[in-house]
């Protein structure tokens, strides 16, 4: 399995997809995970996205098969997207789009609006508001997480976040997936990555921009969504049908069928 050593303290996990044309330059896509997950959560997106585009899909600092994070790493968003674009140069990708799911949507934003003269269009997919108030609701986890570990938290929160249509079996190897993850790692992550605030990065972001969310999305109301959305300066929402909060992951076939357009029509 393939990992850059992109810091002094990081061997980053990365897989590579590409079944495009061998004599085309394809351009690259980068997908970034959520908190707890791994480069396996887009195994429903790469079919479709593989035969036109060079899918780049990563495990995040601490997070699948990428080098386990101490509890007192100074977690920063500005530090995992370091990590990626050191990646992304290794790769020799100079341009490449950008899809971040849940938490890896935050990360996402503040990536397009550092760098814009990398990141050619984002997709965010049911992905938080860029404040979250949930400094309370965090300081809880992490007192769990050191009693507990993760597991009771991912299962108790699996339905709100694959919603009520998700199969009993799919919602099992969520659950085995996430429980997984370091609980040095976890504890680091949570602690500082969900409170931070990206208010000021959306009209920085200069790209072509695509949001998606469910109706009934725990993480904000449509109407809550658009109102961040609409600070994006060139962006748009798509609302699909359902309860869960995690899109990308419940609809993963229309939102990479979703994306594919809207790459196609921003171009």
């Amino acid at each position: 399995m393939p990992h850059a050593r992109v810091a002094s303290d990081l061997d980053l996990h990365y897989l590579i997809d590409d079944y495009t044309d061998p004599w085309r330059e394809p351009e690259t896509i980068l997908l970034l995970h959520g908190n707890a997950e791994s480069s396996a959560v887009w195994f429903g997106w790469v079919p479709h996205l593989a035969r036109r585009f060079r899918v780049v899909r990563t495990d995040m600092r601490g997070f699948g098969d990428s080098t386990p994070m101490p509890r007192d790493f100074p977690w920063s968003l500005d530090v995992i997207i370091d990590d990626f674009v050191s990646l992304m140069r290794v790769l020799g990708a100079e341009r490449f789009h950008l899809v971040g799911a849940k938490l890896g949507g935050t990360i996402a934003r503040r990536f397009a609006a550092r760098h814009p003269q990398l990141v050619q269009t984002l997709t965010l997919a049911g992905t938080p508001p860029p404040l979250y108030d949930v400094a309370d609701h965090v300081r809880g986890l992490v007192q769990e997480f050191e009693k507990e570990g993760i597991g009771n938290w991912v299962r108790r929160t699996m339905n709100g976040r694959l919603g009520s249509r998700f199969p009993p079996e799919g919602v099992e190897w969520w659950t085995q997936l996430m429980s997984r993850t370091p609980v040095s790692t976890e504890l680091g992550f949570t602690a500082r990555i969900p409170t931070s605030d990206v208010t000021a990065d959306l009209p920085r972001i200069a790209c072509p921009t695509l949001v998606i969310t469910t109706e009934g999305s725990a993480l904000g109301s449509v109407e809550e969504t658009r109102k961040w959305q609409q600070m994006i300066p060139h962006s748009s929402l798509l609302v699909l049908p359902g309860n869960s909060y995690h899109v990308a992951a419940s609809d993963p076939d229309r939102c990479a069928q979703e994306t594919l357009n809207f790459i196609a029509h921003a171009a």
